[in-house]
């Protein structure tokens, strides 16, 4: 029998994940078998766990970070949901985010028998503070905002979503799973030290280029991440936060290897070339008479009619659309100018 292989990223253009980078396929490989499920007992695999949160605490300016290598986005979400549902121990509680929010809220929403409230977003493809201030009450528990969607790329207005959540004794929450690793090198006002955010989810395997699973549940405060703990009697810890349990160190490792060694610099060369790529491949598009979304990161969304779109498809190109129809490509770190090259080639020979 034929050994499987594994996708090739050659022409992959939408995914928010990508090759993970040598030094975090080696950590991966080596701490497989551990477990930080069970941090007495896999000791080391705590330490570096430690240590990944602490840079992700410096990554976006959190002085004393709480929080744990989570499986990635969803989980960071869902957990920050379900703490702040908690805390709050409000009889009817209520989510507030834009629609421009990561699907995995209504898993948290169905999950947690938590209202979940969607507010429109503006022209520009970002929270609307007037429509979230109308969605919130005394029930809301979490207002969340996003700093990178995953549609168009776009950051909300995060110092202004904090307010309108602390004026309803609500949590605030930011989804920076994809984003993260690329704002720090842009003025956007996103993390803990812009606004008073209390919890914030960064993946290490999406632009971080750790191996997957390697998500991040940053928290202000620890009595955040408390209010997750429940009690482990068979294990040699006592405690537990996270949500999965027993889990593999190939995350963690990974994503310590992959910060110590790309974070600062390595990152903010990645970001400059795959923003210019990204700038380069809408200039592109809007020549050949397409509509496009301008990036404010590098995703480009771009409306292309539906027999183009198959076409590209039918090419091998890995695509996918917004919600509302646009053709998106996500300039992740595998994905080259040669390779967007040989994607307008395409698009002109299928037009």
């Amino acid at each position: 029998m034929q050994r499987a292989a594994p996708q090739e990223f050659t022409r992959v253009l939408s995914s928010m994940c990508t090759e993970p980078h040598p030094v975090a396929r080696e950590a991966a490989e080596r701490f497989l078998a551990t477990n930080p499920g069970d941090p007495a007992t896999y000791q080391q695999i705590a330490d570096l766990e430690r240590r990944a949160v602490e840079t992700l605490g410096e990554i976006t300016r959190l002085d004393a970070p709480h929080g744990y290598i989570a499986s990635g986005g969803t989980e960071s979400n869902i957990q920050a949901v379900r703490a702040a549902r908690n805390l709050a121990r409000r009889d009817d509680p209520n989510v507030v985010a834009p629609e421009s929010i990561h699907f995995s809220f209504q898993k948290a929403a169905e999950v947690l028998g938590v209202e979940l409230r969607i507010a429109p977003v503006g022209d520009d493809y970002r929270a609307n503070l007037d429509a979230i201030a109308e969605h919130t009450d005394e029930d809301t528990v979490l207002v969340a905002g996003v700093a990178g969607s995953t549609e168009y790329g776009r950051v909300d207005p995060i110092p202004d979503l904090a307010d309108v959540a602390h004026d309803h004794d609500a949590l605030m929450h930011v989804d920076a799973a994809w984003g993260g690793f690329a704002l720090p090198f842009t003025d956007y006002a996103w993390d803990f030290a812009d606004a008073p955010v209390d919890t914030m989810a960064i993946d290490p395997h999406k632009l971080g280029q750790a191996a997957v699973p390697a998500g991040g549940l940053l928290a202000r405060e620890k009595r955040v991440v408390d209010a997750l703990a429940v009690d482990t009697p068979y294990l040699e810890s006592t405690s537990q936060a996270t949500l999965t349990g027993t889990r593999s160190g190939a995350g963690v490792a990974s994503a310590e290897a992959a910060m110590r060694e790309l974070w600062p610099g390595g990152y903010r060369t990645q970001f400059e070339v795959s923003m210019s790529d990204a700038a380069w491949l809408a200039d592109q598009l809007a020549d050949r008479g397409f509509e496009v979304v301008e990036p404010t990161l590098p995703l480009v969304a771009v409306d292309v009619p539906e027999s183009l779109f198959s076409a590209l498809r039918e090419r091998g190109w890995r695509i996918s659309r917004t919600a509302t129809g646009e053709l998106r490509v996500v300039c992740m770190p595998h994905v080259t100018r040669e390779q967007l090259s040989a994607f307008v080639a395409d698009v002109d020979a299928l037009r």
